[in-house]
Formats: structure tokens, C-alpha cells, sequence
């Protein structure tokens, strides 16, 4: 649990979400690891084609690792290339981080029925909180950044103590619609607001239950209008 994972594959939806993983490990003080994975589409193939897409795959994750190094303030950043599924292999790599981060769109998706999305499948099943960043292009800077906002009207406290710690982080209050008294002792530095807009929030923060389906999170990742964070609960 020490490294902040990002997902990219070179689109403008992983650039995005790359901004923010910098953020993060920033603002913790860890290093970075770029994870790109890929896979031969056509079925049996020559060795020599397939390794072409792998160099093609090195170069994109490549470009990634410099364009994070260019525009971080000495964050290490290291880089992971596999061959197989993007969604499993970041799940994977979830067990030794402690924050993943992926972009809304622009992985290589499985099959829609069975998970929606890679940003989908490690949300539901990584084994450490999940970012999913919406939306393409570079994250603006807000003059005014708005609350962490608890989903959840009785949330665990796995998801109360990933709010308050990203709040602290980013010096931002907290909003939630339940009784914060306990979690506002433990950060006497972190304001409480009640009931915020989504519309105006810096993050919302969703628990994803043991043995279902993460329930209001999936919601929150088709149409939320800012990063979503689906934290596990205990």
C-alpha cells in the first residue's frame, strides 16, 4: 500500500485522469506507476507482428511516464507493461496500492453485460479505492474547488475516512447528509458542510459493499459530474 496506480492508454480520457493521479501522489508524498496493458486481437499470430503492438504499447507508455515526469515536482514515476487484460491486471496491482486511478473511457472495454467498462470492473472488484476521472481533456484549475461529497446516507467507515483524508489533503470541506461529529474530531482541520451538489464537488466519494454490486457507485460513474471515488468497505 504504497503507490498511487494509474491506468493509461494514451487517450485524452487517461491524460486527464493522469493529472489527477499526479495530484495524488503529490499530495501523499508516493510514487507513481503508469500501467498500460495489451493484447493481440486477431487471434494466432506470428511472433514478429505481435511483437510490433508491443512496441507500439512500450511507446505509449512511454510518452506517458515522460509527460508525467515533464509536469510533476519529483514524483517518481515508474511504468508496468503486460500483455492480457487491461481491467484484470490493474485489479492486480491494486493489492500492493493504495489509490487507483483511471480515466471514464478510452480502456479497452469487456464485455458490456458482464462488468460496463474497465473503469467499471476495477471499481467493482480493486482491492484498494478507485478515482474514476470523467470526461476528456486536462482537468481545469478551480478558483473556488468545492467539497469531498459522501454518496452514501449511511456510509461505512472505510468511505468516511477516505473522504476526510482526501479533504485534508486538498484542504476542502466535507459533505455528507449523516452525522460527522466522530470523523470532524479525528480532522479538526477539515470543515463540514451539509448536503452539497454534486455539481460543485471537488470528488464524490461512494462505498462498494463486500458481496454486491456497488449499488449508488455505478450510478455516480455513468453520470456524475466529477471523479467519482468507490472506496471498499469493510
Amino acid at each position: 500500500m504504497d503507490r498511487i496506480v494509474l491506468g493509461y492508454d494514451g487517450s485524452d480520457f487517461s491524460m486527464q485522469a493522469l493529472d489527477w493521479a499526479l495530484d495524488e501522489a503529490e499530495l501523499r508524498d508516493l510514487p507513481l506507476t503508469l500501467a498500460h496493458a495489451w493484447q493481440w486481437p486477431y487471434g494466432d499470430a506470428e511472433e514478429e507482428a505481435k511483437a510490433h503492438l508491443r512496441k507500439a504499447a512500450d511507446h505509449v507508455l512511454w510518452h506517458g511516464a515522460e509527460c508525467a515526469r515533464s509536469t510533476s515536482s519529483g514524483v517518481r514515476v515508474e511504468t508496468d507493461l503486460c500483455e492480457g487484460s487491461a481491467a484484470q491486471h490493474l485489479v492486480e496491482l491494486s493489492g500492493a496500492a493504495t489509490l487507483v486511478v483511471v480515466g471514464s473511457r478510452g480502456l479497452s472495454a469487456l464485455p458490456r453485460a458482464v462488468v460496463g467498462s474497465v473503469a467499471g470492473y476495477v471499481a467493482a472488484h480493486a482491492e484498494c479505492p478507485v478515482i474514476v476521472v470523467r470526461g476528456p481533456g486536462p482537468l481545469p484549475a478551480p478558483t473556488d474547488p468545492g467539497p469531498i461529497v459522501v454518496a452514501d446516507r449511511e456510509p461505512d467507515p472505510a468511505v468516511l475516512d477516505f473522504a476526510f483524508g482526501e479533504a485534508a489533503l486538498r484542504q476542502v470541506p466535507v459533505s455528507a447528509s449523516t452525522d460527522l461529529t466522530e470523523w470532524a474530531e479525528r480532522h479538526p482541520g477539515v470543515r463540514i458542510r451539509r448536503d452539497e451538489a454534486h455539481e460543485h464537488a471537488t470528488l464524490v466519494v461512494a462505498g462498494r459493499r463486500p458481496a454486491a454490486w456497488f449499488g449508488a457507485a455505478s450510478s455516480l460513474l455513468q453520470h456524475a459530474p466529477c471523479p467519482v471515488a468507490v472506496v471498499p468497505e469493510g
